[in-house]
């Protein structure tokens, strides 16, 4: 079974992932669990697209193995898409997702419930040991909530509503999050793309 590091410490991530690229035969560790140290790394992108490489290439190229990761946000339409890439430290340093959500519908308090959409997206990089790439992007349509609901998931999980469903992703079970979220469908966009790999190299 290979190693395949996540550039992160989250456990809800690692899960979520776990879960779902469990036909592959990968043995997927934190950055922590793998020795990476205690280093943060520097996320200096743009973009989600620049972040999730900067991690993944971070990892790579200290402990020489395959790694993973990934960079989320939550893109608000009548915020101008802010948090966006800054989703994670939205209310400042330490990070806290009870002040980013007390931030956020601060920021929204005037907003009606017609003009909150909003989008969770994932964007997943997928660095080989021989230091070949793979980009996935996956998202979800959402509205803004004007309460925190459910105890499941983390983030801003609370406050995103599936209109379609009329529940928070922190009200859903994992499966139901696996099946629609933006990390699952990033997740399922990097299957397809891992298995043309192999077919394409003979991995």
């Amino acid at each position: 079974m290979k190693k395949l590091v996540l550039a992160s410490a989250n456990q809800h991530k690692l899960q979520e992932i776990q879960s779902i690229l469990k036909d592959f035969e990968f043995e997927l560790v934190t950055m922590k669990a793998a020795g990476y140290g205690e280093d943060d790394i520097v996320e200096s992108g743009v973009t989600f697209e620049e972040n999730s490489m900067i991690k993944a290439q971070a990892v790579h190229n200290r402990l020489r193995v395959a790694a993973l990761a990934d960079d989320s946000g939550l893109e608000v339409d009548c915020l101008e898409g802010a948090p966006g890439v800054y989703s994670a430290r939205y209310a400042g340093e330490p990070k806290s997702d009870k002040k980013n959500n007390e931030k956020l519908l601060n920021a929204m308090k005037d907003i009606q419930s017609e003009d909150r959409t909003a989008r969770f997206v994932t964007v997943l990089t997928l660095v080989f040991e021989n230091g070949d790439a793979l980009v996935a992007r996956g998202t979800v349509e959402g509205k803004i909530g004007f309460e925190e609901k459910g105890s499941n998931g983390f983030g801003y999980d609370p406050l995103f509503i599936v209109p379609e469903l009329g529940k928070t992703f922190a009200e859903l079970t994992e499966s139901e999050k696996n099946a629609l979220s933006h990390r699952g469908n990033a997740l399922k966009v990097m299957r397809e793309e891992i298995k043309r790999y192999y077919e394409r190299t003979g991995c």
